[in-house]
């Protein structure tokens, strides 16, 4: 028994446990009714175990079905194992479930075959059966040992416990700190169950064994520090050595040691045939009964596993039907250690034979049977490894894929599967490091594997994501399709490839590698998908998509909640971004990062991090943007997606430049240019001239807006197979205006009229209008901003709002139309500020000065005092990043006069430098729009 169980209710007996108790059963009570999760959490021994036990008595008298099941360690690699134990009960409820769902959860439980299929559907379809399950009565769903868990199953189970709210369904997790498994689950509430204090410990002991010494119960105490289980166990083991004679003081050894030798003594008192049918419990992983019954057809089970009952190493539920539990992890652990090679090989192979009617366990069974390598096992897990991707686990392909290789007796063989598994490990289960080292290991084994077209995809994976070599990556690929001799119709890696040389494309930004795309695809055995047909049309050139494109893209859009890969959800919302209908896709994105945030398609989540930040972005989301420019930098480099990287650290910069600081964009997109220029990757490079262009805009140097402009996009022309140039078209013209380019910002709206910009989306009939307008003339300029402003769900774009606002008010305060000029200046001054855009609020501000509302900065404290004139003028210009130098020369001082301005700037305002001057601006109560107004 576990710490203090001495009667049928595990709360009984229990010591220094009453506020754990407390606050799990006050969890129940509120799970049964409106759902939620929680994690336990301690060191093995510790308690765990019983106070889960608490719960579910807790939820069973309050009338819940209590689904409950243990990770066991020889199970991880297992796809789905823990998954199919415990919806084991509810097997009958899944044919309710709606067809998707039902189909999904059936094969990945391996209750039949199907289609292939992903992860996000199984995780969907796990949530619905257990909330179909809880109409009826409340649903408490307990996992002990989540470490244990296999992989596919635990993400499972995270995704479902996120989402219980409001539900009648509630999740407790058991898990052991310090396993990189759990790290899933970090985000949780937790309940730490933390050893006992010095007094509960010695009442425990004191209770269980009173004729116990005041000096051995200080060793006791010593030995366990506050460990429940120890707390019991080695007070018997005190007294065993005092019989033996042996009763001086040892050196303590480390308490799971101890545990272990404990179990070792007691397992090797019990008979031979019990000992083996232990082994094989250990190694079956769920005690199942039946397949013990399997593998020992001439044993009667039952009888055999008397002693170890008797000695409470085990027992037995549900009346010798169900399974056999193990008293503590412990126990099982000890087992499988004290047994050889040769015996645990032995076990396996019995446990493979008694389950034929399980492919996937069984090849894992020969598997760690095998003594050598064995090409009909690993043939076996070849095939297992296409099962478990079809369940939607290409983690767990990927691990059978590797094991194979191990087992194959042929180099080349070897090298096949070991380039498979780098394929799934590349594309989709974020494993570019070891997918990396996997092709290596595969050439080696076969050097005539280069041209393969798994091993194509692999090493484009990693040259595309990990060193950016866009040019390397895409003849890879080319090389492999144009030598592609495989069964066209059944091969899923063809249109990886394909998916894959698209996305090179993409990043390259180049027409060369477009144009070798079109012949590549031209040249295939098959025809393009219609989906696939679609995203290459929009992508290739978004300025000039047909209204049958879009079309199409709307409706792709409108079904994305029912697709479950996660590729076809980023590469459709990628699209989506290019034409500004993002914002439909991002439910389905969140699932994807959700997906990604548990250690599922990371390649797939960094592109819907992208996206949903890119958005945000657009949309004025830019806290939110920054946030997810931090997440998406910090998952990119703990998988090693150094493009992804560097795409994250250019958003940074893109925000830190439009909000005031300068010198940091500037030092964040020249980063990204300098590693993408030489690498060919003009995609991230345009983002970081993007960057550079919209936060020269702000703080006034027209030049280099113009410059990082037409890097993108040539004056007069919207270049295909870029992207970006609908996002910089409106910068541009500003700029080219400004600059005294007036020829070339008048092309360049032309260019954006003749490709129908307007036709694509609200923002770009907004951006292409207010471009008109600074083109045509101050007699004719009133008429396009007013069609700016007209254009339908314009508030949805704040920033190019507040842009044309600004604009429209720069316009009418050169043709002397002062009230006007105010309201459209102070709307933008107003957005500027919301958004935190310090050097766009200072311009907006400035404009609000030049028709007679000078802005009074009020103090921002009792002993501030109000700037002046010039000190305001100075702090703007500082705040939009011009160095003294650049400011002495706009006002005509000198750079030391400007420093002695800063010097005396600085303390009323409450700041030390620069750095912080411009949201110290944007926070004083004239910046939001309270003016003193100055005649």
């Amino acid at each position: 028994m576990k710490q203090g169980q001495v009667s049928r209710s595990p709360a009984e007996g229990l010591v220094g446990r009453e506020e754990e108790v407390r606050l799990l059963r006050s969890f129940v009570g509120k799970a049964v009714d409106g759902g939620g999760a929680l994690l336990v959490s301690g060191e093995p021994g510790v308690g765990k175990s019983v106070l889960l036990g608490v719960a579910a008595e807790a939820a069973s008298a309050a009338g819940a079905l209590v689904l409950r099941f243990d990770g066991v360690e020889y199970l991880t690699d297992l796809s789905f194992a823990g998954l199919a134990r415990v919806f084991e009960p509810l097997r009958h409820e899944v044919d309710a479930l709606i067809p998707p769902h039902r189909d999904a959860l059936l094969v990945a439980l391996g209750f039949s075959e199907g289609a292939v299929l992903n992860r996000l559907t199984v995780y969907g379809a796990a949530l619905a059966l257990l909330r179909l399950a809880a109409r009826d009565r409340p649903v408490l769903l307990i996992v002990d040992d989540l470490q244990w868990v296999d992989r596919a199953s635990a993400e499972a189970l995270t995704f479902v416990a996120r989402r219980l709210g409001g539900s009648r369904v509630g999740f407790l997790g058991g898990s052991r700190p310090g396993h990189d498994s759990v790290a899933m689950w970090a985000d949780f509430p937790q309940l730490p169950v933390r050893p006992l204090a010095e007094e509960a410990a010695s009442v425990l002991v004191d209770s269980r064994f009173p004729a116990l010494g005041a000096r051995d119960m200080q060793r006791v105490l010593a030995q366990a520090q506050g460990n429940p289980l120890a707390l019991l166990e080695l007070p018997s083991s005190l007294t065993a050595s005092q019989r033996d004679g042996a009763g001086g003081r040892s050196e303590v050894l480390p308490l799971s040691r101890r545990l272990q030798d404990l179990y070792a003594s007691q397992i090797a008192q019990l008979p031979e045939p019990t000992r083996w049918l232990l082994l094989l419990a250990a190694l079956e992983g769920g005690g199942n009964l039946p397949v013990l019954r399997a593998a020992t057809p001439e044993q009667d089970v039952l009888r055999v596993l008397a002693p170890a009952e008797l000695a409470q190493v085990v027992h037995i539920e549900d009346g010798g039907l169900g399974r056999l539990v193990f008293r503590h992890p412990l126990v099982r652990a000890t087992i499988v250690s004290g047994a050889t090679r040769g015996r645990r090989a032995e076990a396996h192979r019995a446990l493979a034979g008694a389950l034929t009617d399980q492919p996937d366990r069984r090849a894992w069974h020969l598997a760690e049977a095998a003594p050598d390598r064995d090409e009909e096992v690993a043939d076996l897990l070849e095939q297992s490894a296409l099962r478990i991707r079809r369940r939607g686990d290409a983690v767990g392909s990927f691990n059978a894929l590797v094991r194979a290789a191990d087992l194959s007796p042929e180099p080349a063989d070897r090298g096949r599967r070991l380039a498979e598994a780098a394929c799934v490990g590349s594309e989709v289960a974020g494993e570019l490091r070891a997918s990396a080292q996997l092709l290596v290991e595969a050439r080696r084994a076969d050097p005539e594997l280069r041209g393969s077209l798994p091993a194509a995809v692999a090493a484009s994976h990693v040259l595309l994501n990990r060193d950016g070599d866009v040019a390397a990556a895409h003849r890879l690929l080319i090389r492999a399709l144009t030598s592609y001799a495989g069964h066209a119709d059944d091969d899923p890696t063809l249109f990886e490839a394909v998916r894959t040389l698209h996305r090179t494309c993409v990043c390259a930004g180049r027409p060369e590698l477009w144009e070798a795309f079109d012949t590549a695809v031209e040249q295939m055995p098959v025809p393009l998908p219609p989906r696939m047909k679609l995203l290459v049309e929009v992508y290739a050139d978004p300025a000039r998509a047909t209204a049958d494109s879009l079309r199409r893209l709307d409706a792709e859009i409108y079904d994305l909640h029912h697709e479950s890969n996660p590729v076809w959800i980023e590469r459709i919302s990628a699209a989506a971004l290019l034409v500004d209908r993002a914002t439909g896709c991002r439910a389905a994105l969140w699932r994807v990062v959700d997906d990604g945030r548990g250690g599922g398609a990371v390649a797939s989540a960094l592109v819907a991090l992208m996206v949903l930040c890119l958005d945000d972005f657009l949309t004025g989301q830019w806290d939110e943007a920054g946030r997810l420019a931090a997440e998406g930098m910090a998952m990119a480099e703990a998988h090693g997606y150094a493009f992804s990287g560097h795409q994250f650290g250019t958003m940074t910069g893109l925000l830190a430049g439009v909000r005031g600081d300068a010198s940091r964009a500037q030092r964040l997109a020249g980063d990204t240019i300098q590693w993408a220029s030489p690498r060919g990757a003009h995609a991230i490079e345009h983002l970081a001239q993007y960057a550079l262009g919209l936060s020269a805009l702000g703080r006034g140097d027209y030049e280099d807006a113009y410059r990082a402009g037409s890097s993108i996009s040539p004056a007069g022309v919207l270049a295909p197979h870029t992207p970006l140039a609908l996002l910089v078209a409106m910068d541009l013209v500003e700029a080219a205006v400004r600059t005294g380019r007036l020829a070339e910002a008048r092309s360049h709206v032309a260019a954006m009229r003749a490709t129908n910009l307007p036709g694509i989306s609200p923002r770009l009939a907004l951006i292409t209008a207010a471009s008109t307008a600074l083109t045509v003339g101050e007699e004719r300029a009133g008429a396009y901003f007013e069609e700016a402003l007209a254009v339908a769900d314009a508030e949805r774009w704040p920033f190019d709002l507040a842009r044309v606002h600004l604009a429209y008010g720069e316009h009418l305060r050169r043709v002397r139309v002062a009230k006007e000029s105010r309201v459209h200046l102070e709307r933008a001054l107003d957005t500027f500020r919301h958004l935190g855009a310090a050097p766009w609020a200072s311009r907006a501000a400035e404009g609000l000065r030049a028709i007679g509302h000078t802005t009074a900065w009020a103090s921002r404290g009792s002993q501030a005092d109000a700037l002046t004139a010039q000190e305001h003028r100075i702090a703007t210009l500082a705040a939009s990043g011009l160095t003294n130098k650049q400011i002495g020369e706009k006002l005509f001082l000198s750079h030391r006069t400007v420093a002695a301005h800063l010097y005396r700037i600085y303390p009323k305002l409450g700041v030390s430098s620069r750095v912080t001057l411009g949201a110290a601006l944007t926070t004083l109560p004239s910046f939001r729009g309270r003016f003193a107004t100055e005649s």
